[in-house]
């Protein structure tokens, strides 16, 4: 079964599951120029921008469950799916910090983290494996900054509703950053695991 499952993973790339990806990483660049519209002269248009989000976080929970359900679990779709949480994430911070939502210390927080990761794939890839999986608790972090960032978009204005939805977006930005940094941490533990492997084997 473990043989039939690897199998699957490296020779099929056109999955339905792979074709969501694909589709989530193509609505960021629409994404970030639509929170981005007004700061050049546009209408306001986070509704639609809340819209693309939205989906992408659908779109997110159904290439994983689809993959595994009709067993198309693929390589590519192991770089797609974690490739598109940080491209939203990133644009999303990006566009949020721009128009003077979100502080620039949780913004700096969240880019360290990636930072740190990119360099703990590097060390990985030198000592010649790949990334290892995106595991739980990575992804409740990113499901908890994708709740946090759309309600911290739709708390840019007054009335009853933009208080709400700042207060929730605040409690899904606290958590989901601490979640991600945790996650990360571990991810690092991993990686300090493998390459002292290594060099004892050596």
């Amino acid at each position: 079964m473990e043989a039939q499952e690897t199998r699957v993973q490296t020779d099929r790339v056109l999955t339905i599951p792979n074709i969501l990806s694909m589709a989530r990483l193509a609505g960021v660049p629409v994404f970030l120029w639509l929170i981005l519209w007004p700061e050049f002269g546009g209408p306001n248009a986070d509704g639609w921008a809340l819209l693309v989000l939205a989906l992408s976080g659908v779109s997110d929970y159904l290439d994983g469950k689809l993959a595994r359900r009709w067993n198309q679990v693929s390589g590519l779709g192991r770089i797609l799916d974690p490739a598109a949480d940080r491209l939203y994430i990133l644009s999303t911070l990006l566009g949020l910090t721009w128009r003077g939502i979100l502080p620039l210390w949780l913004t700096g927080l969240l880019l360290a983290r990636e930072l740190m990761l990119l360099v703990a794939v590097w060390v990985l890839d030198r000592h010649g494996y790949a990334p290892p999986q995106v595991n739980f608790l990575g992804k409740a972090a990113t499901f908890n900054l994708m709740y946090a960032f759309p309600l911290l978009l739709l708390s840019d204005g007054s009335g009853w509703i933009p208080s709400l939805a700042a207060i929730f977006g605040w409690a899904f930005a606290g958590w989901g950053t601490t979640l991600y940094w945790w996650a990360g941490l571990l991810y690092v533990v991993q990686v300090r695991r493998l390459v002292r492997a290594d060099a004892t084997a050596d």
